[in-house]
């Protein structure tokens, strides 16, 4: 097949790539020629060691040159998927399922932001605004003046922040509740880096009580000393749990010279107090509930808030928008604040190294707030909370299942000890009721038994959650 542009050729002896231009080989070897090499295997050589190259032809499927072939294709692929438009969710645990509003889709599908989210000033096109309202509107919620633009996800920004405590404090150890997600620790872990390196920070695991699921405030005042750089704690927790020693936490690590850097939810934010109100110095968390969708798990980005102290805004990572007037009276402009902290101006002398990935999405959370305001995202906070706790009422009515904490916000713990099933078991009995349960914690937190934590939000109906206990009660007999 030869088509008369011939951009597409397909013979019995190659394939030229409809997607990728430079598989023509006309291409290839202007390409070749440019830099000096024969072939593709010289500059491979040049480039990557032997002992790292493939040494047999990959097993590749055969190429769909057509758009259509590949589109069904895909959609075979994608079908045998099980979606959350098809089944009801109860899923949570760092991605949660929250209403998206049409008109922040709407506003990210536009071509000023989706295709300039990233770049400098001169196309901006009204980002930098989205930037600035999206902090300003995010500083509110939690309480605080200075807000970045968000990184990669909460765990980034946990982890961006325990460093910049370090740095703030000049130690080199943090605490950390033992309740936390164990991905979100990795990568906590990660940005501490490992012992030979000299940036690194001794991460030291904090318990909790198990009656109601709180910090362990003794063990926390035994493990915490004037090496401590900060205490990080979340409110509310992985476990869903809210966290009401706050204050006490915060004072704690004050009086070790300690930063207390809190990771809160901020849908939790409409009727929980702001981490400021509590001691908080630095404040990180997650962005995704703010009107984007999970897309596969996808859709994260992590916020970072502070005082506005210099010795907190010197150390912040992340873009900094502000707003001035301009020579024209009575206009303003919208411009990186403090720039020369950045990767972007002093490279691997920066305070850390953040990428664009989550600008799209920054916009979208301010679309949302904007939208909400004060008193939707309360009536959004105050839904939840009614809701996740009908729900766990009626589970706890079902015989062998029990609630182990009382005070939670969207997630909690479900326990089947009683019903000698497994998590898994009773979560694969539950798909026959087209409802995906809750996420199977028993590896995670051992000492909790045969537990998952279900996640109820604002899009679960009464009769959603009645399905749930009615489903959940035939299984476990």
């Amino acid at each position: 097949m030869n088509l008369s542009n011939g951009s597409v050729t397909m013979s019995k002896r190659q394939f030229i790539h409809p997607y990728i231009p430079n598989s023509v080989p006309e291409v290839k070897e202007e390409m070749l020629k440019e830099i000096g090499a024969k072939n593709a295997e010289e500059l491979y050589s040049k480039m990557i060691p032997k002992r790292l190259r493939l040494k047999t032809t990959m097993k590749l499927p055969k190429p769909l040159p057509s758009e259509y072939d590949l589109k069904r294709h895909v959609g075979k692929i994608l079908a045998k998927n099980q979606t959350c438009q098809e089944y009801l969710n109860f899923l949570g645990a760092g991605c949660w399922q929250h209403y998206v509003p049409a008109v922040c889709d709407e506003i990210v599908r536009r071509s000023e932001f989706l295709t300039a989210y990233s770049g400098e000033f001169y196309s901006d096109f009204g980002r930098y605004q989205a930037f600035f309202e999206f902090q300003s509107m995010m500083g509110e919620l939690v309480g605080m003046d200075v807000v970045g633009v968000p990184t990669y996800d909460w765990g980034a920004s946990a982890g961006n922040a325990i460093r910049m405590a370090s740095r703030v404090t000049n130690k080199k150890e943090v605490l950390v509740p033992k309740i936390i997600n164990p991905y979100r620790l990795s990568i906590i872990r990660n940005f501490c880096q490992p012992k030979v390196m000299p940036n690194h920070i001794d991460v030291k695991l904090v318990n909790y009580d198990p009656e109601v699921g709180m910090l362990d405030l003794e063990d926390l005042k035994s493990k915490i000393s004037l090496k401590t750089a900060g205490v990080y704690f979340e409110n509310p927790s992985y476990l869903g749990i809210i966290e009401a020693q706050g204050e006490e936490i915060s004072k704690i690590a004050h009086e070790n010279k300690a930063v207390s850097i809190v990771g809160a939810g901020p849908i939790s934010l409409g009727v929980l107090a702001p981490p400021a109100e509590y001691g908080a110095d630095i404040v990180c968390g997650e962005i995704q509930p703010l009107g984007i969708h999970m897309y596969c798990g996808g859709g994260l980005g992590g916020f970072i808030a502070c005082r506005d102290e210099e010795k907190y805004v010197g150390e912040h990572p992340s873009h900094l928008i502000s707003i001035t007037a301009t020579e024209r009276e009575g206009e303003y402009a919208f411009g990186e604040c403090r720039f020369d902290r950045t990767s972007y101006v002093a490279r691997d002398k920066a305070k850390d190294w953040v990428g664009t990935g989550t600008a799209l999405w920054t916009i979208a959370a301010a679309v949302y707030m904007a939208l909400m305001g004060p008193h939707g995202i309360k009536e959004i906070g105050e839904t939840i909370i009614q809701k996740s706790h009908y729900a766990a009422e009626l589970l706890s009515e079902i015989e062998g299942v029990k609630i182990p904490f009382s005070s939670f916000f969207k997630e909690f713990v479900v326990n089947f000890d009683g019903t000698n099933k497994t998590v898994y078991k009773i979560n694969k009995a539950l798909l026959k009721h087209r409802i995906f349960g809750g996420k199977d914690i028993a590896k995670e937190f051992p000492e909790l038994g045969k537990s998952a934590l279900y996640c109820v939000t604002e899009i679960h109906t009464k009769e959603d959650i009645e399905k749930l206990a009615s489903a959940l009660k035939e299984v476990v007999k």
